[in-house]
């Protein structure tokens, strides 16, 4: 608990599996779940339903183009169980200022020339690991559609892991699955 959202704390506790998530209402709170929810890109579940939308290339997806956009609307989705957002304006400025490191990386979905859904998180190149912050959807499908598509390229770049943070329904559906968090920070080293 505490701290600040530095670069240089963020990277610390990125790059030792820890996270903040915390509301307005709280101190800056730091995370490492047991167990760790992950996907390794080669256990990607593309649905039939998805195949189809790839196939008729539904969407049109971008990166690092409108990370704003992305972490604004990510903030704005009303979400089911939760009241309000933990993307306060003090983790909005700390994640713009890593973005423009190159070390926050968007993802940004169009339907036409509307942005639709989108992700953004962090990206520890040098470890092959991709750390997702948040996604959100406007229309069906859209943030799936994203990840999916993102999850592909950083395959092709070699990742090793996806680290998705805490079990949802949502990403088990697309292949992520809990693991120890010692077996999580094994891939840190």
């Amino acid at each position: 608990m505490g701290g600040d959202l530095s670069v240089e704390r963020l990277l610390d506790a990125y790059n030792n599996g820890i996270f903040p998530w915390y509301d307005e209402s709280e101190p800056i709170l730091w995370w490492s779940p047991n167990p760790r929810m992950v996907l390794f890109p080669e256990n990607l579940k593309v649905s039939k339903s998805m195949w189809q939308l790839l196939k008729k290339e539904a969407f049109q997806v971008t990166y690092n183009q409108d990370f704003i956009a992305v972490i604004e609307n990510c903030a704005a989705i009303k979400r089911d169980g939760q009241n309000g957002t933990w993307i306060t304006q003090e983790i909005k400025d700390a994640y713009l200022d890593l973005h423009h490191l190159g070390i926050v990386q968007s993802v940004e979905v169009w339907q036409k020339d509307e942005l639709v859904g989108g992700l953004y998180g962090i990206y520890l190149k040098e470890k092959k690991i991709f750390c997702g912050e948040s996604m959100f959807a406007k229309v069906s499908n859209a943030s799936k559609y994203g990840f999916i598509k993102y999850v592909r390229k950083l395959k092709v770049e070699g990742v090793s892991l996806i680290d998705c943070q805490i079990y949802t329904e949502h990403l088990n559906s697309l292949g992520a699955a809990e693991i120890p968090r010692n077996e999580f920070l094994k891939y840190l080293e």
